[in-house]
């Protein structure tokens, strides 16, 4: 779970889902109120992390699972991914900026 940098407060499951699931990057510790910002370490293993999400199709492409157990197999990896999220987050202060074309 992340802690804040400036409190060393650690966040609790709930309130770090609440905060990175928006669509503004800058949160608001919940305890000092002082902007944190996830990563880029932290942003790269969550955007891996959603390749997870294919892995039913794949399995689907070497074995012959029947459509039923395929189309139930997608929330399950959903649900697992959204409870994982939480716990690769690391916060900084600053803001972070990824240069593409270096």
């Amino acid at each position: 779970m992340p802690f804040c940098r400036k409190c060393d407060n650690k966040w609790s499951w709930k309130q770090t889902s609440k905060k990175t699931f928006t669509l503004n990057p800058a949160m608001s510790c919940p305890y000092c109120g002082e902007t944190q910002y996830q990563t880029q370490k932290s942003r790269m293993k969550s955007a891996s992390l959603n390749f997870f999400i294919l892995i039913p199709l794949l399995i689907n492409i070497f074995f012959d699972v029947p459509g039923l157990i395929l189309l139930s197999s997608f929330p399950i990896v959903f649900i697992l991914i959204i409870s994982l999220h939480p716990f690769l987050t690391e916060l900084s202060s600053e803001e972070e900026y990824t240069n593409l074309f270096k």
